[in-house]
C-alpha cells in the first residue's frame, strides 16, 4: 500500500490507534463532568489511572496537540482534552498550523 506522506503530519492508523489506546480512553472518559473535575482535582492521579506512557503524560501537560497526536492520541478524542481548558478547534488548528489562533481565523476567512 502506498501512502501518502504529508510532512509534520502524524497520521492516525493502527499502530497509532494502538499506541494511543489508554490516552483516548482517558479523554473520551471527559465526557463526564465528574471525570473533567477529577482530571482537574488531580491530573498526574487521573493520568495514571488510565496508565498513561510518559511521552503521553508530558504531552497531556504541555497542551501540545501535535505531540498528543504524536503519543497516539485521536483528535476527536482529543478534543474533549482541549475542552476542559476552554480551547477550541480553532485553538487546536492554529497550534497544528504554527499560526496564531487570529492569524488561523483570517486564513479560514480568506478560502470564503
Amino acid at each position: 500500500m502506498n501512502q501518502r506522506v504529508i510532512p509534520g503530519t502524524t497520521l492516525f492508523g493502527p499502530k497509532q490507534a494502538q499506541k494511543g489506546f489508554a490516552l483516548n480512553k482517558m479523554c473520551f472518559s471527559f465526557n463526564s463532568k465528574e471525570n473533567r473535575d477529577a482530571f482537574k482535582s488531580d491530573e498526574n492521579a487521573y493520568m495514571h489511572s488510565y496508565n498513561l506512557s510518559t511521552e503521553q503524560m508530558d504531552a497531556i501537560r504541555s497542551k501540545n496537540v501535535l505531540q498528543l497526536l504524536e503519543a497516539g492520541g485521536n483528535i476527536y478524542y482529543l478534543a474533549k482534552f482541549a475542552g476542559i481548558f476552554g480551547l477550541d478547534v480553532q485553538d487546536i488548528g492554529a497550534q497544528q498550523t504554527g499560526l496564531s489562533k487570529e492569524e488561523f481565523k483570517a486564513k479560514l476567512q480568506a478560502y470564503n
